[in-house]
């Protein structure tokens, strides 16, 4: 890559995330045996999403992208919060970079994931309103 790239500004882990495979065991293991608790929920039907606030961080929790998302031992998913979402694509692509999922748009926030050279993801996250 070339140095003569623009930088990407990172400002703080947006969220670490895990896959699993049955939200409610999952649930009951972070919530009974860890202690968490949940500060957002959203569930439909057999899939959903849980957040764990730890601290200035975020843990969540997913059964809903099984064929894209899968539980690995391999090692977590990271998602990186940026400055400036628009600029942070830009750069990426014009650093040729490989995009697993193109950019999406929320209602609380925008990401995108991308593949290192070895193929790991990293979500390019940024929150609105903030």
């Amino acid at each position: 890559m070339s140095t003569s790239l623009a930088r990407i500004e990172v400002k703080a882990f947006a969220f670490t995330g895990y896959p699993v495979t049955d939200l409610l065991q999952a649930r009951a293991f972070y919530e009974n045996v860890l202690g968490l608790k949940p500060v957002t929920t959203w569930v439909d039907g057999a899939k959903g999403w849980i957040e764990y606030e730890l601290g200035d961080s975020t843990l969540a929790l997913t059964n809903g992208s099984a064929e894209t998302w899968r539980p690995a031992s391999a090692g977590p998913a990271l998602a990186l919060e940026v400055a400036d979402f628009g600029a942070a694509i830009a750069a990426l692509r014009e650093a040729g970079v490989r995009f697993k999922v193109e950019p999406v748009d929320f209602e609380l926030c925008r990401f995108a994931i991308v593949l290192d050279p070895d193929g790991n993801q990293l979500a390019i996250h940024q929150r609105k309103g903030g």
